[in-house]
């Protein structure tokens, strides 16, 4: 799991990402997720330390960059460009990708805030790889799965993102 805040909100042991480590300790099959979520992190130095996460064990990759990137203004082609040399770096390795998508408030217009939610389709499509439309459904906006800051997902916010994300990456189980 490469990401941003929302990968280790509301903290390191409680998270989306501990969620679904959960369902999948009760597989048959042995997976183990490893949080790479940094807070504060772009698409740019998530493509820095884009080999350092993937280990040799790595077979799938959760890839939930971007909103910070869209919050600051960065460049729609930017992130773009970023996001697909991941993918791309992951399938080179035979890693499958789970994309997930991110919406950003119309901060820098609403062309920009238009442009940002299309382009995680966009390199769905191209890269063929699962999108999950929106990470953050169901708990953007609702202050009862959200904690103080309104912006990050506390427990019950983050079983939610968990749901969200588990039918996407359960096919690719």
């Amino acid at each position: 799991m490469l990401g941003d805040s929302l990968a280790v909100s509301p903290s390191r042991t409680q998270n989306f990402v501990a969620e679904l480590q959960k369902r999948l300790d009760g597989m048959d099959e042995p997976w183990t997720v490893v949080n790479a979520g940094v807070r504060g992190d772009k698409t740019a130095s998530g493509l820095r330390r884009f080999e350092a996460a993937l280990t040799r064990d790595t077979r799938i990759l959760i890839l939930e960059l971007g909103a910070n990137d869209g919050l600051r203004g960065v460049e729609i082609s930017t992130i773009e460009k970023n996001l697909s040399a991941m993918i791309e770096r992951a399938q080179a390795k035979g890693v499958r990708v789970v994309l997930c998508g991110m919406m950003v408030p119309p901060r820098y217009g609403w062309n920009y805030a238009i442009a940002f939610h299309g382009l995680f389709p966009r390199l769905a499509a191209r890269h063929n790889v699962p999108l999950v439309p929106f990470l953050l459904n169901g708990v953007a906006l609702n202050a009862d799965l959200n904690g103080p800051d309104g912006i990050h997902p506390n427990k019950a916010g983050a079983e939610r993102i968990a749901d969200t994300i588990w039918p996407y990456l359960e096919r690719l189980l």
